[in-house]
């Protein structure tokens, strides 16, 4: 712990005093500190992406873009670094939250995975359980999905999703009940709620970047069926419009494509 306590780490507290925050032109507030490799008009563009009505849902929260971001052992503060070093790297979180009165801040490091998509990627599922948080899911999408559910669509989007989803129909199985019947509702909230985080950051981040889909596979849970999930990215483009500057569509790859 020696590197630690003598590598100069700032305090959250501390960024958050001494660092200008911006606005991204929906509203969306960040600053970027410290050696983050982050040009200025990618970031920019990444904090674009994500719609007005998004946006405009989350004034009380702010996003700081670190090299590292990591809670030390010494007295569980959450603490940044200006730059990156392998030794912390090791020990910091993909993203940290800091509450400081009524304000949210999310520190994102930008330095433990060498890629846009991972950073992107981890900035738009912030935003989108944020924004879920404080708005709620839309009824629409929660029918969509739970259609999709009953229906055994294979796969799903994310750990959580796949778990609460799972848990959410165990009862029915083998039963002879109506699909109404036999249902975890506590697990079904779960699991929609997580549905429409993963399906609007997986909206945002295809605005921001050109996605390919399969990017997004995990070992630990079956990635959902590609036209289901095009299906409940429509929806989000439907109740979300992009930006102005940001295109939404949905190319499938023909057998042989490169």
């Amino acid at each position: 712990m020696l590197e630690v306590a003598q590598s100069g780490l700032r305090t959250a507290a501390d960024v958050v005093r001494s660092s200008p925050v911006q606005r991204a032109k929906n509203g969306i507030r960040y600053a970027a500190v410290g050696e983050t490799l982050l040009p200025a008009e990618e970031l920019e563009r990444l904090l674009g992406a994500a719609p007005h009505a998004v946006a405009n849902a989350l004034a009380d929260q702010a996003f700081f873009f670190v090299p590292l971001a990591l809670t030390t052992q010494e007295d569980g503060e959450l603490r940044v670094s200006e730059s990156y070093s392998e030794s912390l790297g090791d020990i910091a979180s993909c993203h940290r939250n800091y509450d400081a009165g009524s304000s949210r801040y999310v520190f994102i490091s930008t330095r433990l995975t060498p890629d846009k998509f991972s950073v992107a990627f981890e900035l738009f599922i912030n935003v989108a359980h944020a924004f879920a948080d404080r708005v709620g899911i839309s009824p629409d999408f929660s029918e969509l999905v739970w259609r999709q559910a009953l229906a055994n669509v294979p796969g799903e989007t994310s750990m959580d999703a796949y778990e609460a989803r799972r848990q959410a129909l165990s009862a029915r199985a083998g039963s002879g009940s109506s699909p109404e019947q036999k249902i975890d509702e506590r697990a079904k909230t779960e699991f929609l709620s997580a549905a429409f985080s993963d399906a609007l950051a997986i909206y945002m981040l295809s605005l921001a970047l050109d996605l390919e889909y399969f990017e997004l596979r995990e070992r630990d849970y079956p990635l959902l069926a590609p036209k289901a999930l095009a299906e409940r990215l429509r929806k989000m483009a439907e109740l979300f419009p992009p930006n102005p500057g940001y295109e939404f569509a949905i190319r499938y790859r023909r057998r042989g494509d490169r």
